[in-house]
């Protein structure tokens, strides 16, 4: 077990990506804290040793009891996955403030506070690795989802500038861009585009799939397998970068 006795940290581990990262995590040793807004859902994935814990990371007060609770139950967190998000689009003309604000409070300002707050303890360590899952929208314009696409640039320079912060310690900030996944997100943008272009489910699939290189959906366990490389010995010296997962190059 290659991470024995490291605390990991999964926002938004309830379902998809998060879920798969945490067991990944947790298959390697990991004591594994997950975050979501339904304490619920996160029960039913708990294991011995994955934990659930109710935390909406828009909420500063919020994450900062939060994080320092499970730090203090499991001890310092040595990897933090900051994972939460929402997908949604809406052209430009239809993004009002209310929307754009709630965009940039999940996905960016909940990757930053998750982020700080962690490091708290890590720095109090030898050794910590921060994740954040980006997409491949941060690195592409997406017509139709340009608030989405934004926040995704923002967390890439927040990761990437954060790995220059502390270039040559022990600790690494990587982002992951993985491209259209097998989640529930996705299943509900399925229906989203179906309804709003008059396509049928398989065609709105197509759609999806398409902008994948390999013309399908990537399973979330691709996505675990990339971040447990990024935690694993031998990784020391991938830092700063953004690891695209869609099939090909963008």
């Amino acid at each position: 077990m290659t991470l024995d006795g490291k605390h990991a940290l999964v926002t938004g581990g309830g379902t998809g990506i998060g879920l798969a990262i945490a067991r990944a995590l947790a298959g390697e040793g990991a004591t594994v804290t997950i975050t979501g807004r339904r304490q619920e859902v996160l029960d039913q994935v708990a294991t011995d040793s994955i934990t659930g814990m109710a935390m909406d990371v828009r909420d500063e007060e919020g994450v900062v009891k939060g994080i320092a609770s499970a730090v203090e139950a499991r001890g310092p967190i040595q990897i933090c996955v900051a994972n939460a998000g929402i997908a949604v689009g809406k052209t430009l003309q239809k993004t009002d403030m209310t929307f754009w604000r709630d965009i940039m409070a999940t996905n960016l300002d909940g990757a930053f506070l998750t982020i700080r707050e962690s490091l708290r303890s890590m720095l109090e360590t030898d050794w910590g690795r921060v994740i954040s899952v980006a997409s491949i929208a941060g690195l592409r314009g997406t017509p139709g989802a340009g608030a989405y696409a934004a926040s995704k640039h923002g967390l890439i320079g927040l990761t990437r500038s954060y790995s220059e912060e502390f270039l040559g310690s022990s600790y690494t900030f990587n982002a992951l861009c993985p491209g259209y996944v097998d989640t529930p997100i996705v299943e509900r943008n399925i229906t989203s585009i179906s309804q709003r272009a008059g396509l049928s489910q398989d065609d709105a699939l197509k759609v999806m799939t398409d902008q994948n290189r390999h013309k399908r959906l990537i399973l979330p366990e691709e996505v675990a397998a990339a971040a447990l490389w990024l935690v694993r010995p031998g990784s020391q010296s991938i830092n700063g970068q953004c690891i695209e997962i869609a099939g090909g190059q963008t």
